[in-house]
């Protein structure tokens, strides 16, 4: 008799709410019946895979706005948020990465015009502590991490993280043994770095000393031939952002910097010595250049002379060749100048 009588359909914000309760479920101690728990953490990855597929669609159906709506307000009226996180360890690796991308388009998601995920990361900021620290764990690292770069899409959340003592975490994370973890971290780190402009010119004002002792010691000075690559041309993209004009005027007023820069042109990866270049162009193009960069670049005149005379890129590029002769121009054009 059961078949005939159709259940009716769950809405979105009834699927959530089961979701929900299943999270709590799962977050309690492991049941003493083991065929129970089992039947219930599968029925959990299906909800998760439900949710997925209403946020994304599936391969007959497009997501439906309304539906998307529903779910978002419901997903973030209590913790279902903080449950997932929590729970992620004790899921199995296709509902983790469900999880994740659901995580992920929430952060997205609009409901009456308004990112409803912000707000509630404002009031639950400390649950990016936990996915920061999950560049520690191998097995979610990289589940922690496409949630966390999604999560700091919204400024109040990157502001939180770059202000936090975890940024400091992030120079041993992209160390990490792990390539794909160290690459997640690295992926982050430049995020953090690049999207938000005025809070990240705010953030290298004021940690200024303490950063850039990091970033040169540990990423351009790293013996790890990827991270250098990859920092110098981060360190380019900072420099050359105009909303960062005044640490782009304080960093090339270093000489220890200059010296950094100056050995990353004479490395035999053709990709570092270009990046590279287009950090040392800034030393050079600055008209106001203390007396020791000067003499610095003065004494090694010669040297940058040839070096930028081999000095070639495979294909042509017009805007390179016309940065590079104006190198040339303003070394070859120096005097030293009077320390006193």
């Amino acid at each position: 008799m059961k078949g005939l009588f159709k259940s009716k359909p769950r809405t979105p914000a009834d699927v959530v709410r089961q979701t929900r309760d299943l999270l709590i479920y799962a977050q309690r101690t492991p049941d003493s019946r083991e065929s129970k728990r089992e039947e219930k953490m599968s029925e959990l990855c299906k909800n998760i895979r439900e949710m997925k597929s209403i946020l994304y669609g599936n391969s007959e159906s497009e997501p439906v706005s309304e539906a998307c709506a529903q779910l978002t307000q419901e997903f973030f009226k209590e913790n279902t948020l903080r449950l997932l996180i929590i729970c992620l360890p004790k899921l199995n690796l296709e509902a983790r990465k469900d999880a994740t991308q659901v995580v992920a388009n929430l952060q997205r998601q609009q409901v009456q015009s308004k990112l409803i995920a912000s707000d509630y990361l404002e009031a639950n900021i400390d649950l990016m502590d936990i996915l920061i620290q999950g560049y520690g764990n191998t097995d979610m690292a990289l589940h922690y991490g496409a949630m966390l770069r999604e999560c700091i899409r919204h400024q109040t959340v990157a502001r939180y993280v770059l202000e936090s003592e975890h940024m400091k975490k992030f120079f041993d994370y992209i160390q990490l043994p792990n390539f794909d973890i160290a690459a997640d971290a690295a992926a982050t780190f430049k995020e953090l770095l690049t999207r938000h402009k005025s809070t990240v010119a705010e953030f290298l004002s004021k940690n200024y000393d303490w950063f850039f002792a990091e970033y040169n010691s540990k990423l351009l000075e790293s013996s790890n031939y990827i991270t250098r690559r990859q920092a110098v041309k981060l360190l380019g993209d900072i420099l050359l952002d105009r909303s960062n004009s005044a640490v782009m005027t304080r960093y090339v007023s270093s000489r220890d910097n200059l010296r950094i820069l100056m050995n990353l042109l004479r490395e035999s990866s053709k990709s570092i010595q270009i990046e590279a270049f287009h950090v040392f162009k800034l030393f050079a193009a600055n008209q106001n250049k203390p007396a020791d960069i000067v003499s610095i670049l003065v004494a090694n005149r010669s040297k940058l002379l040839r070096l930028f005379a081999d000095f070639k890129i495979d294909k042509e590029d017009e805007q390179f060749e016309a940065d590079k002769a104006q190198v040339v121009r303003e070394i070859a054009a120096l005097e030293p100048k009077d320390h006193s």
